[in-house]
């Protein structure tokens, strides 16, 4: 919107009516003025979001890969457990020969190792996933102070260039209501002529 603003402004400044009224002239340049001055704010403002806002959330987001392959490594680590699982009950099941105890006490030993990592795994997401949740709002929060103190001081600013601007084009003794009687007296007038004249 800004360098809208400023386009139109530089449209103005080129038009051939500022070589012929002063007063124009000297109207559309504190316009443009005012459209650059605004510009310069947007583009600071804009920087200033990008620092404190943009990127905190890019590295906010960033963590969640290495997050989503620990919550993955704890699911794969608990599927290996159930299925060691499920075969000591199934030779625990089984009538107690010699081969089929060896066959449970191979299964327990290799049950012992995936169950301490499962159990390690999830521990650690557990301990970890409550503490990372609780802790977005601090993480966020002087984002969110930085993004609404940036509005601030740039509608602030916006203020006071518009605010300088329309003491600059004011003309004493013209209220609105007056200035819309003259524009619409000289729409009219333009309307008369023949060559825009409705067929």
């Amino acid at each position: 919107m800004s360098k809208s603003a400023v386009k139109i402004s530089l449209d103005l400044l080129s038009n051939p009516l500022c070589e012929q009224d002063q007063d124009f002239l000297n109207m559309v340049t504190a316009l443009d003025t005012a459209m650059k001055r605004m510009d310069a704010f947007n583009q600071e403002k804009v920087n200033q979001i990008q620092k404190t806002v943009v990127e905190p959330l890019k590295k906010f987001g960033s963590v969640f890969p290495s997050l989503n392959m620990a919550v993955k490594r704890r699911e794969q680590a608990l599927q290996d457990y159930r299925r060691l699982q499920a075969k000591v009950e199934k030779y625990e099941e089984k009538e107690k020969t010699g081969p089929v105890l060896a066959k449970l006490h191979q299964a327990r030993e290799e049950l012992r190792p995936v169950r301490d990592d499962f159990e390690a795994k999830n521990k650690q997401l557990l301990d970890e996933m409550p503490r990372f949740y609780n802790s977005r709002l601090d993480y966020f929060q002087p984002s969110f102070e930085s993004l609404i103190r940036a509005q601030v001081v740039y509608y602030s600013e916006m203020h006071k260039i518009f605010g300088d601007l329309t003491q600059q084009l004011d003309q004493p003794g013209h209220p609105d209501e007056q200035r819309e009687r003259e524009n619409e007296a000289k729409l009219s007038e333009l309307r008369a002529l023949s060559i825009v004249a409705d067929d």
